[in-house]
């Protein structure tokens, strides 16, 4: 079921977006070689409790699995969905991967961004440039009256055109009331349009995108998603509302 927000609903949304993107600065600002993923996390969910929101991923459920923390922090060729640890420090050279959402006044926000720890490799530092530019081009075509479709096909073009890949076993998606709502938001083409962008339609646009192959695999805690070649991986999100006047980016501070 596809539910459109009010524009009350869009600016309740935007609040708490807004919450996202404040806390993602601050935890990026705390990136550094020497410290470890579990104080990150701690540092999201200090902020979140502080601002009245409560952290959305923190108890999520799925497939009978229940993420135990508040923030996703994935390491170098870790894609999406790395579990906070005080036993696992980040290193000079280092990109991670921050996702985090927040559910203020019953509404969600989600975003996402890549980070350098230090100085990094050139390859890191393209990769990161070229996904941000995947989304941003993503985002550009979000109009009412065009599909599904035209926002993965923007993407697509972006990462491939740069000789990346984008994975296909992760995808963007519709948010709301539910941290989760349909439609499905693919980074690459598909045989079908998909839905048709309405206005009060409020998508989480994320690529994913691989210096290498496209291809995952899941670790052993369930959760933690690998590029299966062991090359880099970024991934950048935004929470965007479908408007008259074009996209609305509602996860900036």
């Amino acid at each position: 079921m596809i539910l459109l927000k009010s524009r009350d609903e869009i600016e309740r949304m935007r609040r708490a977006s807004a919450i996202v993107a404040e806390i993602l600065e601050e935890v990026a600002a705390a990136v550094r070689a020497g410290t470890t993923t579990g104080q990150l996390d701690a540092l999201a969910e200090d902020l979140t409790r502080r601002r009245g929101a409560k952290p959305a991923f923190k108890g999520y459920v799925v497939g009978g699995r229940t993420y135990p923390s508040s923030i996703c922090v994935s390491i170098n060729d870790e894609v999406v969905h790395g579990m906070p640890s005080a036993k696992r420090t980040l290193r000079e050279g280092d990109i991670v991967g921050l996702d985090f959402g927040v559910s203020w006044e019953g509404y969600y926000g989600d975003a996402a961004r890549t980070v350098a720890v230090g100085k990094v490799r050139a390859e890191a530092q393209r990769l990161m440039a070229v996904t941000a530019e995947a989304l941003a081009a993503g985002i550009d075509v979000v109009r009412a009256g065009r599909h599904i479709v035209d926002i993965s096909g923007a993407i697509q073009d972006v990462a491939e055109g740069a000789g990346y890949s984008v994975v296909r076993e992760f995808v963007g998606h519709g948010i709301g009331r539910k941290l989760h709502e349909d439609p499905q938001v693919p980074n690459y083409r598909t045989p079908a349009r998909g839905v048709r962008l309405t206005e009060g339609l409020v998508l989480a646009i994320e690529p994913m995108v691989n210096a290498g192959r496209p291809d995952v695999y899941l670790r052993d805690d369930g959760w933690t998603a690998c590029t299966r070649d062991g090359r880099l991986s970024a991934h950048f999100e935004h929470s965007v509302a479908v408007t008259a006047d074009g996209p609305y980016i509602l996860s900036v501070p």
